[in-house]
């Protein structure tokens, strides 16, 4: 494998249709390289759950990846209307979701506890207005 991979991925906002294609092409392009399955399965699912909450609750926004021998990070960046509450938003069950999005499935509250759950490192940083950047790390070993 190379040093270094870089990804970048823009997800659309309000288009649940395609949220979910940064993560389905990385899980690919993971299990061509050779990564473990357990951090293909972690990634998947903590890109997939940052994905969804990019379309629901920013209107979109923009994924960078990383890839290298040790760990696979990934930042979802977002110009959203930020969380005011960070410890609320990240308690499991707690939603903003609005009722046409939780009609589809989707909103459950489980978003951003499953990033972090799935995660090795996580960050997240969020201003109100100006929007919202998380930084998740699994590591490869």
């Amino acid at each position: 494998m190379p040093d270094c991979i870089y990804l970048h991925y823009t997800v659309p906002g309000d288009d649940f249709t395609r949220a979910g294609e940064a993560s389905a092409d990385l899980k690919l392009r993971l299990k061509k390289l050779g990564i473990p399955p357990e951090a293909v399965r972690k990634v998947s699912i903590a890109l997939y759950e940052g994905e969804i909450n990019l379309a629901i609750h920013a209107h979109g926004g923009e994924i960078d990846v990383q890839i290298t021998d040790d760990a696979v990070c990934m930042t979802l960046s977002d110009q959203g209307p930020g969380i005011a509450d960070i410890p609320l938003a990240m308690s499991e069950g707690y939603s903003t979701a609005p009722d046409e999005v939780r009609s589809l499935g989707f909103g459950a509250g489980m978003g951003l506890p499953n990033m972090k759950k799935y995660s090795d490192e996580f960050d997240i940083q969020s201003t109100v207005g100006v929007g919202t950047t998380i930084k998740m790390a699994v590591h490869v070993d």
